[in-house]
């Protein structure tokens, strides 16, 4: 289990205990936010939302999970737009409260869109200035930066054709 989750909030009383339900919940997202190469922060936030019974707004989760209002808001933003949470309305209540989005097809195909394929926008680009850079080199270095060149070319088509097939099998659209 991880021991940050019972630390006490800086400004004053002890942050809120987190079940040990919730804390290995939270370790399962970070294991694979890790994995992803996310902030664990996002992973944080996610778990919690995820394995709540009811929404939360964010200054419950700066609370719970001792972070601070900036990373929150930070990880709240990406986490939406990514399709992972949502906002929820509660009659009475004006803060904004969130709630984790468990549809694994969308999850899947909302990162793949906006984390590998906006990837391959500029790739090739980038590919004919490296080649184009590479014209300056001596002979060998040449020969062998062309060869990893046109490689990254051929990850670079293999990568826009699987990934759309990959989504299409999820049933998720780009």
């Amino acid at each position: 289990m991880s021991a940050n989750f019972t630390r006490k909030s800086e400004s004053g009383p002890p942050a809120s205990a987190l079940s040990p339900v919730e804390v290995e919940a939270i370790d399962l997202f970070v294991q694979f936010s890790r994995a992803l190469g996310q902030p664990r922060s996002y992973a944080e936030i996610y778990g919690l939302l995820f394995v709540s019974h009811e929404p939360l707004p964010m200054d419950a989760l700066i609370e719970r999970l001792n972070l601070s209002k900036g990373s929150a808001s930070q990880g709240l933003k990406y986490l939406e737009d990514l399709g992972a949470v949502r906002t929820v309305y509660l009659a009475g209540e004006r803060r904004t409260h969130y709630e984790a989005v468990a549809e694994l097809r969308n999850l899947a195909g909302r990162f793949l869109s906006q984390q590998i394929l906006t990837h391959f926008k500029d790739s090739s680009s980038r590919l004919d200035r490296l080649a184009m850079q590479a014209q300056k080199l001596s002979t060998d270095q040449r020969k062998h930066v062309n060869a990893r060149v046109k490689l990254l070319r051929s990850w670079e088509r293999n990568g826009r054709r699987v990934v759309p097939f990959v989504l299409k099998m999820l049933g998720a659209g780009t």
